[in-house]
């Protein structure tokens, strides 16, 4: 058995290394480190509750709408305020926008460069994924660009800018909408609209939305050139990537986009069934991270560093429900909702896993999902009605605010003593799925799913394996 560690990632967010254990060309064990310490739940500690909003969503400039909403959700829960329609239909357009340019920049410009590389070369598609997909070269680069662009400034119309918009706010939105801006919201959503049906479906989205297994995906592939998800389903075949990187089978989702009633994504858990979501047994394990302290819930966390612990190897600490890790991300929420062709791809073959193919699928599937309401929210807005409800801080309270971000599930909690922050603990996406081992050995989500990987010139699977969680590691050790 040989050791080899892989890092640093490029087209990473952050610092990522993986060592892994190495016998007969695959892996056999694998640790997740994340070597850098920031420390935002210190800085937040004694600040003025409402601080949280301007502090929490630099946390990441990639995701920082999200942990604007997990902020203002906490701090709405100890205040007992809720938002008017308007309010919650601008946040949650806010939301949509920056989870679904998300999944957009994963698929063009983190995930699929590696399929141009030269390992592949001997591949009958490799020419046009290179000419495509090659990293500042392919043809692919001018055409996201300047339509990411294009649809991220829905943003500035709707939260004054981004990243770190301060609008999003406990009582809704500080950024009431005009009838002129509606209008100019629909055109960028129609523009966007647009260039994925063309460029990155070949059809439209409701089509896509409707696809419902394996065999009617394979199926809609097969019938006329796909664009270039249709080029990546031709490679994924090709590669096997329905069975690189399977998972541990047990998905969580927060539940996103509060409605009127209820929300349109639900929150829930999938291990094979559908269970519902008792967040009161998360819990963070500390045995491998380099922190100081015992397993508690989140809402009794500590964050204090202890570098040099003989156990430790990574300053990410272990989430678990109810003792057991979990995968979160697009794939989870779908997995949780329900669609028909996400259970598929997971779920074949008698697993119950999540796989490299599988998660590239559920985001690109969720912008075919969402886009379409998002068209219906900007409908719904009402200028002249209330954006925004104001409320107090009380000098005691506590609060949680749980969403789910483009990457998966976020959690902020939060406790107020004496007007001033007690304690503020957040976990993220990228710490649940890149958790290390917990005080019973357990690995992570990233740790299992790349056991049996295998291990070539250029490691390619191993970064495909690790692509597919899309880890965000400024998040993962804030």
């Amino acid at each position: 058995m040989t050791r080899l560690v892989v890092g640093p990632f490029n087209r990473v967010e952050g610092d990522l290394e993986v060592t892994l254990d190495v016998e007969d060309g695959v892996v056999a064990a694998a640790r997740a480190g994340s070597p850098l310490y920031r420390g935002f739940e210190q800085i937040l500690r004694g600040k003025h509750p409402m601080d949280a909003l301007m502090f929490a969503p630099r946390v990441c400039g990639i995701c920082s709408v999200s942990q604007s909403m997990a902020a203002a959700r906490t701090l709405a829960d100890a205040m007992g305020l809720a938002a008017p329609a308007n309010g919650r239909i601008a946040c949650n357009l806010a939301h949509a926008v920056e989870n679904l340019a998300d999944h957009f920049t994963h698929f063009y410009l983190f995930f699929m460069p590696d399929f141009a590389r030269a390992e592949y070369a001997a591949r009958p598609w490799h020419a046009r994924a290179a000419a495509r997909f090659k990293a500042l070269q392919g043809s692919a680069t001018a055409e996201v660009m300047p339509a990411r662009t294009a649809f991220l400034t829905m943003l500035g119309t709707l939260a004054g800018k981004w990243p770190h918009t301060l609008s999003i706010q406990p009582g809704g939105s500080a950024r009431a909408l005009e009838a002129s801006e509606k209008i100019r919201l629909h055109a960028l959503l129609r523009d966007f609209r647009r260039h994925v049906e063309a460029t990155l479906f070949n059809d439209a989205l409701e089509a896509v939305a409707a696809l419902d297994s394996a065999a009617a995906l394979s199926t809609w592939a097969a019938e006329k050139p796909r664009g270039d998800f249709g080029l990546f389903l031709g490679i994924a075949d090709d590669l096997a990537l329905d069975q690189l990187g399977r998972g541990i089978g047990r998905f969580m989702s927060y539940g996103n986009y509060p409605q009127e009633r209820g929300l349109l994504l639900p929150n829930g858990v999938w291990d094979g069934r559908l269970q519902a979501l008792d967040a009161q047994v998360i819990s963070e394990d500390l045995s491998h991270a380099w922190m100081a302290g015992e397993t508690r819930h989140p809402a009794q966390g500590l964050t204090q560093p202890q570098d040099g612990k003989d156990d430790g190897y990574t300053w990410c600490k272990a989430p678990r429900l109810a003792g057991l890790p979990m995968e979160t991300g697009a794939l989870a929420r779908q997995m949780v909702a329900g669609h028909p062709l996400a259970r598929d791809l997971a779920g074949r073959d008698g697993q119950c896993g999540g796989s490299v193919k599988s998660r590239v699928v559920a985001r690109l599937l969720e912008i075919a999902l969402i886009l379409p309401h998002m068209e219906q929210w900007v409908r719904q807005i009402v200028p002249g009605e209330p954006f925004f409800a104001p409320g107090e801080m009380p000098d005691e309270a506590a609060g949680v605010g749980l969403v789910e971000a483009a990457r998966g599930s976020l959690g902020h909690w939060l406790s107020v003593a004496d007007g001033r922050i007690a304690n503020y603990q957040i976990i993220s996406p990228t710490t649940w799925n890149f958790s290390p081992r917990d005080s019973d050995g357990t690995p992570g989500p990233l740790e299992q799913a790349l056991v049996g990987t295998p291990v070539a010139d250029g490691h390619v699977a191993v970064q495909h394996v690790v692509r597919s969680f899309d880890p965000c590691m400024v998040c993962t050790v804030h």
